[in-house]
C-alpha cells in the first residue's frame, strides 16, 4: 500500500505515512492521492491547501471554525513542528482531550484532524513551513479558538528555549469550557 496509516487513540485521529522514493539524486513521494486514502478508510474531500511558515517557538492555535468546520490534513514541508489536536465534540468520550504529533519533514508523515477539534502547533526546528489540506474553506468570521496552554487540556508542550510566540489574536482566546457545545 502507497501509505502506511495509524489510528490515534482519539477517535478520528489518523497519523499518515506515505511511501518515499528515494535513491542518491534524493526522493519523491504522493502527498496525496484519492485513490488510496479511500482505499485506506479515508474518504475526506478537499477544497482548499494553505501554507504558513514560522520560525522557533512560534505557536499557532488552538484554533477552529463554529458553522463552517474543517478537516485538515497536515505536513511540515520543512523543518518540525509539535502538533495538537483537541477534541471538541460533546457526544464524544474524549470530549476535552488533546493528542499530539510530532510532524517532519525528515519523516514526511501527516496528520489528519478531522471537523470537530481545535488545532495547534508549535516549530521546534529554526523553522518550518506547514502545509494542509482543509475539506471547508476559510470563513474568518467563523473562526474561534481555545487558550493554548489551557489547565484543563493539559497539553504537554515540549520544552523551548524562548517563550512561545504568538499572535495577538491568539493570546487573547477563552479558556475551554466543559459545558459548552462547541460542535
Amino acid at each position: 500500500m502507497p501509505i502506511e496509516v495509524k489510528k490515534c487513540p482519539i477517535e478520528g485521529l489518523y497519523e499518515i505515512q506515505p511511501k518515499v522514493f528515494g535513491d542518491s539524486r534524493g526522493f519523491f513521494l504522493e502527498t496525496y492521492s484519492q485513490r488510496d486514502f479511500f482505499e485506506a478508510g479515508l474518504d475526506m474531500k478537499f477544497v482548499q491547501d494553505n501554507m504558513s511558515k514560522s520560525s522557533y517557538g512560534v505557536l499557532r492555535g488552538l484554533h477552529y471554525q463554529k458553522t463552517h468546520p474543517q478537516g485538515k490534513l497536515v505536513s511540515a514541508v520543512q523543518g518540525e513542528v509539535f502538533d495538537v489536536a483537541v477534541d471538541l465534540r460533546a457526544d464524544s468520550p474524549t470530549f476535552g482531550q488533546y493528542y499530539s504529533v510530532i510532524l517532519s519533514a525528515e519523516k514526511h508523515n501527516m496528520f489528519y484532524v478531522p471537523q470537530g477539534f481545535a488545532h495547534g502547533f508549535v516549530v521546534i526546528s529554526e523553522t518550518a513551513l506547514f502545509a494542509y489540506k482543509c475539506t471547508d474553506f476559510y470563513h474568518p468570521e467563523d473562526e474561534a479558538g481555545i487558550n493554548w496552554n489551557d489547565e484543563q487540556i493539559g497539553i504537554k508542550w515540549p520544552e523551548l528555549s524562548c517563550p512561545p510566540l504568538l499572535s495577538e489574536k491568539d493570546k487573547k482566546h477563552p479558556a475551554f469550557d466543559r459545558s459548552k457545545k462547541y460542535f
